[in-house]
């Protein structure tokens, strides 16, 4: 593709999502993502204050160094809508400007697309309309027309993106099959997120060829240096 490190550090959500993260470990990340250019952070909510002003102190307050993203319902996706929909409400309150909400994975195995449809949009509609909704899908668990379907649920529950993997589900990330199918179903009118086991500038390649037009990473440094300056 012959993309260049700064065009491809815009497209990554530097991530840390460890449970056991701490405050210090969040500023770190969010010195790495301001240094890298990455476009945005992506951290629990109850670290979103903290990286949204990290982001405002590292950038100007009227033009943040990045954006910050954070995660609903994560990462089992089985939470009660209600709850989905506070959370992402809290997390926007807190400085959080993106939003990425895994889905009910049962509701997919189960092909109960209508209710899929309805979580994304009772969380849509809690948060304002500036907002980027990304929806979680778990792929790796998921034959490739139940992508689809669930790609499609998506888009009409009003998100942004749609995203493969919580990067903690023992099945796997994200896969080069999963994203193809994604990019089949909405490429072109909702953006791809593909994440979780990207490590290498060959996998981001890789998965940015297949249709991913966003990348979640952990090892966004060393992702980055793999490609051209």
């Amino acid at each position: 593709m012959g993309l260049r490190r700064a065009e491809v550090a815009r497209i990554i959500d530097h991530t840390l999502l460890a449970p056991a993260a701490t405050g210090e470990e969040v500023l770190t990340l969010c010195a790495e993502a301001a240094k890298l250019g990455v476009g945005a952070v992506c951290v629990a909510p109850t670290h979103v204050y903290l990286a949204a002003a990290s982001a405002r102190r590292d950038g100007q307050p009227e033009q943040p160094a990045f954006a910050v993203a954070s995660v609903v319902g994560f990462p089992h996706g089985n939470h009660l809508t209600v709850i989905k929909a506070e959370e992402a409400r809290r997390a926007v309150a807190d400085g959080a400007t993106e939003i990425d909400m895994v889905i009910d994975i049962a509701n997919a195995m189960d092909e109960n697309w209508r209710a899929i449809e309805t979580e994304i949009s009772e969380v849509r509609l809690s948060v304002p309309p500036h907002v980027v909704l990304k929806v979680i899908l778990e792929t790796a668990l998921l034959p490739d027309a139940n992508i689809v379907s669930a790609c499609r649920a998506a888009e009409a529950g009003g998100a942004e993106y749609v995203k493969t993997s919580t990067g903690f589900h023992p099945a796997g990330g994200a896969s080069v099959r999963a994203v193809r199918s994604m990019a089949g179903a909405v490429g072109g009118r909702l953006g791809i997120k593909a994440s979780g086991g990207i490590r290498t500038a060959e996998q981001a390649t890789t998965l940015l060829e297949a249709g991913a037009t966003r990348l979640g990473l952990s090892a966004s440094a060393d992702v980055l240096a793999g490609f051209p300056a």
